[in-house]
């Protein structure tokens, strides 16, 4: 695929999946072999049920989670992306009891596709901030 149809896949990726927890397209747009770095996890978590996991651990702590997609940079296999993202804590999250403050951090990630799924991603978001901002750290 060129490096367009690897941008429109994670438009489609954002828009249509993480930002509607849609389980129905996980397959669709993760591959069975993939592999996603979390900060919030030590070991990858892997294929479509790994990112379902992560989806569902991020929306019992954030339930209105949303990611905007702000830039993307791709080439070849590869795409670099800059999102926003807003919430409000309203689980648990790491250990810290629901605060009902919203979040409004950034967040890169670093895509590698194969035939139009997604096959490794290296999420960072700003962890300090969100961490702050929900009342977790003292500003």
């Amino acid at each position: 695929m060129t490096a367009q149809q690897n941008k429109q896949v994670l438009r489609r990726f954002t828009d249509e999946f993480i930002n509607t927890g849609n389980p129905s397209l996980a397959e669709e747009l993760v591959s069975p072999d993939a592999i996603f770095h979390a900060p919030t996890s030590p070991e990858p978590l892997r294929g479509p049920e790994g990112y379902l996991q992560l989806l569902g651990m991020l929306r019992a702590a954030f339930p209105d989670v949303q990611w905007t997609l702000e830039e993307m940079v791709a080439e070849g296999d590869k795409v670099a992306a800059r999102f926003t993202m807003r919430g409000t804590h309203q689980g648990s999250f790491l250990g810290l009891p629901p605060s009902g403050r919203a979040f409004t951090a950034t967040s890169m990630a670093f895509y590698r596709l194969e035939k139009g799924k997604i096959l490794e991603e290296n999420g960072m978001p700003d962890m300090a901030s969100i961490m702050q901002q929900i009342g977790a750290a003292s500003r």
